[in-house]
């Protein structure tokens, strides 16, 4: 397989929606064998270097129940779904019973079949870690409950959104300090060394059926996260590090192993310095869609190598769709500024096709949708400059805009950087993101003589002088929300 590119690109997949669809299409019970080769190749076409199946290890019955009962989750369902039915209702993947490919997508035989297959095309395969919980009916809970936080008829009764009670006792539901608890989930005691140790060896049997994982809400697992959330049941115990050895043992086998981090409030340093590769850049992701020009600035402008550690994206299973999140003008200006940044680059089933439906994680159906075709198309020509050579491996560097002239300050509202590669290619990227026009000009070292820029997002093209740019710097000119992907020759 190729060497990754130091940008590279991931499509992430909702594995239930697509298998009911293919069911749908089939008229049979689908698995992932049935997940079609020409499917693979599509994305890797488009310049895709990984595929991330959401959802592939076995759920039960016992968390489906409560995704069926619970009435703000129905709520949700048929706001998505109108006609939903209990059928759709799978309940959610990261409710896990086992770490065995769920028995209806085929098991573990067909996931390794789907990853050779897609090796084959030039895919690696990502798949999920949920190291904080596990599903009610988990044989742990049953086998093992000391691996979990206990709680009493008094806790239960005081926060009954917070605590469930099972066979083997009352278990405090997963959760993080601010929110209430999944209450399909049971809540594991990283306090106790026993269950470090069970997950470290599961996170190792699991990284051997994939390429990369994406570690559901990891930095729940910090020491000092962890005891914040679970003071008072900890009772003075304390918790070690876990990712740092754990993720060193699966690389003792695989040295190349991925490892990316749903990380939140800021964390996103701790969680690589203590071993991950990749972690979600939510701060970029929610700065944009607020507008928040100033805030997309600063971010961009940070450390370039601390940047190519961070996952960018406009929307995955979490959020909001991005058609539905950002009016269009917004949404174009967004998806440049965001994902031709350093970095990982996410985007996620239906994206690409402006699809607007939030398809809850509980669900195996969403909405019929139609195709977006202006979004679609905006998207490949997105994709095909993401493959150029300077956007893929170059080297990034920020540029400060300065103003057009004295007295105009519109040059703030500009996103502007240079992508260059050891093959000389180099591009302009010029965003202004804003509801308003705005100029700026922007210095690039250049030898004097005739300068070509050929927009690779639109039909622009201009000749300039280099030494003019050099010293006065180069004018731009923006409508709302307007862009330039400059190549420079």
């Amino acid at each position: 397989m190729d060497v990754l590119p130091r940008n590279p690109l991931l499509y992430q997949v909702n594995t239930r929606v697509l298998m009911r669809s293919l069911a749908d299409e089939l008229r049979r019970p689908a698995t992932l064998d049935d997940v079609p080769d020409e499917a693979l190749e599509a994305v890797r076409a488009l310049g895709f270097d990984w595929i991330w199946f959401l959802g592939v290890w076995q759920t039960g019955e016992a968390a489906r129940q409560i995704s069926l009962s619970h009435a703000d989750w129905q709520a949700g369902f048929r706001e998505a779904v109108p006609d939903m039915k209990p059928a759709d209702v799978c309940g959610s993947p990261f409710a896990v019973q086992d770490y065995i490919v769920d028995r209806r997508l085929g098991g573990d035989a067909a996931l390794a079949r789907l990853r050779e297959r897609a090796a084959r095309v030039g895919l690696r395969l990502m798949l999920d870690f949920v190291p904080n919980h596990v599903a009610p009916d988990h044989p742990w809970v049953l086998a093992w409950p000391d691996l979990f936080i206990r709680g009493t008829e008094a806790d239960l009764a005081a926060e009954p959104a917070n605590w469930i009670r099972l066979p083997s006792g009352i278990f405090a539901n997963g959760r993080d300090p601010y929110f209430p608890g999944w209450p399909d989930t049971v809540q594991l005691d990283y306090a106790n060394p026993k269950t470090q140790a069970i997950m470290a060896s599961t996170l190792r049997d699991v990284a051997r059926r994939c390429d990369g994982l994406r570690c559901d809400m990891a930095m729940l697992l910090l020491p000092d996260v962890f005891e914040r959330t679970w003071e008072r049941q900890l009772d003075g115990r304390r918790v070690g590090l876990f990712w740092p050895d754990a993720i060193a043992a699966v690389r003792t086998h695989d040295p190349d192993f991925c490892f990316m981090a749903e990380v939140y409030w800021g964390l996103e340093g701790r969680l690589i310095d203590q071993g991950f590769d990749l972690a979600y850049d939510k701060a970029l992701y929610d700065a944009a869609r607020d507008g928040d020009a100033g805030r997309v600035r600063s971010l961009l402008a940070a450390d370039p190598g601390a940047q190519h550690h961070l996952a960018r994206f406009l929307e995955n299973h979490d959020e909001a769709r991005a058609a539905a999140a950002f009016d269009w003008p917004r949404h174009r200006a967004a998806a440049l500024a965001v994902l031709a940044a350093p970095g990982l680059r996410l985007l996620h089933q239906g994206q690409l096709e402006g699809l607007r439906v939030h398809v809850p994680i509980h669900l195996d159906r969403g909405p019929v949708e139609s195709v977006d075709p202006v979004v679609l198309a905006f998207y490949q020509q997105l994709l095909a400059a993401l493959r150029l050579p300077a956007l893929r491996d170059g080297a990034y560097r920020w540029l400060w805009p300065q103003a057009a002239w004295d007295g105009n300050p519109t040059h703030e509202r500009f996103v502007t950087a240079l992508w260059q590669h050891e093959d000389g290619e180099r591009l302009l990227l010029a965003v202004n993101f804003s509801a308003g026009q705005a100029q700026c000009r922007v210095r690039l070292d250049l030898a004097a003589g005739k300068v070509v820029l050929e927009d690779r997002m639109g039909p622009e093209r201009y000749e300039r002088d280099g030494g003019e740019i050099g010293r006065d710097g180069l004018f731009l000119d923006l409508p709302p929300w307007g862009f330039n992907l400059f190549a420079i020759g």
